[in-house]
């Protein structure tokens, strides 16, 4: 069922809610929590579809806020609120509430969202796009439990961690982070598997690929060694190596579906690594509400430590270089002291024939 609703209020809508419950014959609310998505008119629609098939694993109800400030004087100075109401349908887990706010309305969001959230429910916010430097001090932010961010939807994505990491307050995540969870639980159960030294690491992936730093953040933080993150022509992420002194962990994903676990004195096998779908990231998200201190530890430990391109290829080849004239000065010792014993060992042939033969 969907009801429009222009020039409404907030109370007009809970009213229009609890209607369309009674006549869908489900007057209870059986939802969750509350997602509320601060979007754009160009954005909303990928962002609601991924949140309704999310909202089939939990159930909840979805505010969509569009802001629409204007652009002419005459249209700023509006303050119009318009909504549309969706309820059973392609949303038959849940309630979805589009909001339009016109002229200044705009940027007064939260007074129109408050009176709509669900009762004793947690409240997550998503940004698609155009998340705010401190969603924590952001007004619709303060009202959440949760606030989900995407650092791959800004342009400079390395720069857009770097400011996740200053303005960072529990509860706060991002999707360039659900992103490599399959990731870090295969290399987690890979280094269960082999107990050896790691001596450090090299992450691929692409460039401007934030969940690659993060992975890379992730496992210089846990590991305490150097993480290099270089480029590759994707898709996303494509290879880790973790070299231990037993030889290489290699998590390899060149097609963005299928990946090859190479383990040493293991033999290779190959795992399901697919790119998830953001309805997938979003579900995954909000399995969980409390403060990811995961995710609080990787941002925190700062790009600007990773080792620098190249680096880690260069100490693994120098030690391979230091280790290569010992092994050569070691070879030349054996052969003078070969030499040297056959030297001595002459003069006793000489002496043979003086001697008698032993019996």
């Amino acid at each position: 069922m969907n009801i429009d609703l222009t020039e409404t209020t907030s109370a007009q809508i809970n009213s229009a809610l609890v209607g369309a419950r009674r006549a869908t014959g489900t007057p209870a609310v059986g939802m969750v929590l509350t997602l509320v998505i601060v979007t754009d008119e160009g954005n909303h629609y990928d962002a609601l579809k991924a949140a309704s098939q999310a909202s089939k694993e939990h159930p909840s109800r979805i505010l969509v806020v569009i802001k629409r400030p204007g652009r002419s004087p005459r249209e700023r100075a509006l303050a119009r609120l318009d909504a549309e109401v969706r309820v059973g349908n392609e949303t038959d887990t849940g309630e979805t509430v589009l909001l339009r706010l016109h002229g200044e309305l705009a940027g007064h969001a939260a007074s129109v969202v408050l009176p709509l959230l669900l009762p004793d429910a947690p409240v997550v916010v998503w940004w698609p796009e155009d998340a705010p430097e401190n969603p924590a001090e952001d007004l619709l932010g303060k009202l959440a439990t949760r606030r989900i961010t995407d650092a791959a939807a800004c342009e400079d994505p390395v720069g857009a961690l770097r400011q996740r990491a200053a303005a960072y307050e529990p509860g706060d995540t991002d999707l360039a982070w659900t992103r490599i969870t399959p990731w870090r639980s295969m290399l987690a159960a890979a280094l269960d598997q082999r107990h050896a030294t790691i001596e450090s690491a090299v992450v691929e992936g692409e460039e401007y690929n934030p969940s690659t730093e993060l992975l890379a953040l992730w496992l210089a933080d846990r590991l305490g060694v150097p993480v290099e993150r270089t480029g590759s022509p994707g898709p996303g992420l494509t290879a880790v190596r973790l070299l231990t002194t037993d030889g290489v962990i290699c998590l390899d994903r060149p097609n963005g579906a299928l990946a090859e676990l190479a383990v040493p004195g293991q033999p290779e096998r190959h795992v399901a690594l697919k790119r998830r779908t953001t309805a997938e990231l979003i579900a995954e998200e909000l399995r969980r509400l409390d403060p990811d201190e995961a995710y609080a530890h990787a941002v925190a430990y700062g790009v600007e430590r990773l080792a620098p391109p190249g680096a880690v290829e260069r100490a693994v080849a120098g030690s391979a270089a230091a280790e290569a004239p010992a092994a050569a000065t070691e070879s030349a010792e054996s052969a003078e002291s070969a030499a040297a014993g056959g030297k001595r060992k002459r003069p006793a042939k000489k002496a043979a024939p003086d001697s008698k033969p032993s019996s």
